[in-house]
């Protein structure tokens, strides 16, 4: 009679019997994954309401940081990478061209908003849209909270749309030319750039990072002065005791 060993080919290795593979199911079941949850929740509403407020602190500073990670982890995705820059020949115009195409561009009424999404498809298409009629248009920038935002949108807008940027105004207003030469692409919302949709989640997102990296920077503040606290109470404690020592000595 042949007797099969739970050994295996390879070596000394023991093969595991159902009983066990029952065993490590029964380990992944969701009573299991239930309370391991439990066990997390109670560990952080302890470490919440601890009375020691470095504990408080250091807790709500690691859960920031973990969601800061998560954060910047979730905008690489909406990174597109930048199409090779196709040759175009940028036209060079005169002091007396650029003035009169600021003067147009300021009175004319047609503009483009670039809102909290910045600059996208559709912003771009819309550029196009207008040229077909205007040979400038303004670009209106809200909210360009950011030192420097409309400098970047002006660059952005130039590089995507092929036009030549005449004017910055300090009212975040971008005076865009098409050109002499334009030639409307057949394609006229760029490959490279994000969809509405996905704009706004992007958007969403760095605030999101925003926020949470100025609620470190003051949690980080709160524990420096939380040790300085410490080491004065400390100090302050010392002196007491060796006054009371000295007293007692007298």
């Amino acid at each position: 009679m042949f007797a099969f060993n739970n050994v295996s080919s390879s070596g000394n290795n023991v093969v595991p019997t159902r009983k066990e593979k029952k065993w490590k199911r029964a380990k992944l079941s969701r009573k299991a994954k239930v309370n391991e949850l439990r066990f997390y929740r109670l560990k952080a509403k302890k470490k919440m309401n601890s009375p020691n407020p470095e504990v408080r602190i250091r807790y709500k500073l690691e859960k920031a940081k973990r969601k800061e990670e998560w954060l910047i982890e979730k905008l690489r995705k909406y990174d597109v990478p930048k199409s090779p820059a196709e040759p175009y020949d940028p036209e060079s115009l005169t002091e007396e061209e650029q003035h009169y195409l600021k003067r147009t561009g300021e009175k004319r009424k047609n503009f483009v908003l670039v809102g909290r999404r910045g600059v996208f498809g559709g912003v771009v298409l819309n550029l196009h849209l207008h040229w077909k009629k205007h040979e400038t248009v303004k670009v209106i920038c809200k909210p360009c909270n950011k030192p420097g935002q409309v400098h970047e949108y002006a660059e952005e807008l130039a590089r995507l749309s092929k036009g030549i940027v005449i004017d910055v105004k300090p009212n975040n207003t971008i005076v865009l030319y098409r050109g002499k030469n334009y030639v409307r692409p057949e394609v006229m919302s760029p490959v490279d750039t994000l969809s509405k949709d996905k704009a706004l989640e992007k958007y969403r997102y760095e605030q999101s990072l925003e926020h949470t990296s100025e609620f470190i920077e003051k949690l980080e503040k709160e524990l420096e002065e939380y040790h300085k606290y410490v080491v004065r109470h400390k100090k302050k404690k010392d002196e007491e005791a060796e006054k009371k020592k000295d007293a007692d000595s007298k």
